[in-house]
């Protein structure tokens, strides 16, 4: 009971937000967390929309460097750093490193590792850490929630820092992540499947 009038309030506050055209929102907070044994201030970056798919197929893609790829394109290409390249599905535990592209063509941050926190399957959700150069911290988090049969609520939230560059780089994301999730939209429309 607790879940549906949670999911109600969601659907409630998300359409008077605009999400009732699918359009991503981006919220931004300024936090405290702890770097290398001192506490800084960082960025919570919170990009969420709702989006026009069934959970199981959402769940299955989000879980492919190839969705990574595909929603990505356009505004950072991933090249990894290992000579196999990256594997089908993302694993639990592992890190991968890749070097960025902006907009295809500019390297950024030098190789951007990518550690598997979690992938919990019972909840839909998904925890890395990241870093690189500039991004000293970028906590990442994916959230998705069945609403109805052929919808779902999609979160990412990141926590981020980087020095004197928190800003920038927060401004960067919101922009990367607002369009990450209007390609999401593409797939949903689309029926894409990934990894396979």
């Amino acid at each position: 009971m607790k879940r549906v009038i949670i999911l109600l309030f969601l659907i409630t506050f998300f359409m008077k937000q605009g999400l009732s055209q699918n359009k991503p929102v981006a919220k931004v907070e300024k936090i405290y967390i702890e770097y290398k044994g001192d506490s800084v201030e960082a960025r919570r970056l919170t990009v969420s929309s709702m989006i026009p798919i069934e959970i199981a197929r959402a769940w299955t893609n989000v879980q492919t460097p190839e969705l990574l790829q595909f929603v990505a394109k356009g505004m950072i290409k991933f090249k990894s750093v290992d000579g196999e390249g990256f594997p089908k599905k993302w694993q639990e535990g592992q890190t991968y490193g890749a070097k960025m592209r902006v907009f295809g063509f500019i390297p950024f941050g030098g190789i951007h590792y990518l550690n598997i926190v979690k992938i919990d399957s019972a909840n839909y959700q998904i925890s890395t850490k990241e870093w690189d150069k500039s991004a000293k911290v970028w906590n990442h988090d994916v959230r998705m929630e069945a609403i109805g049969t052929d919808s779902i609520y999609y979160a990412d939230s990141i926590e981020i820092y980087g020095g004197f560059m928190t800003g920038f780089i927060t401004a960067f994301a919101k922009l990367f992540y607002k369009h990450r999730q209007k390609r999401w939209q593409i797939v949903a429309r689309e029926n894409l499947e990934f990894g396979k």
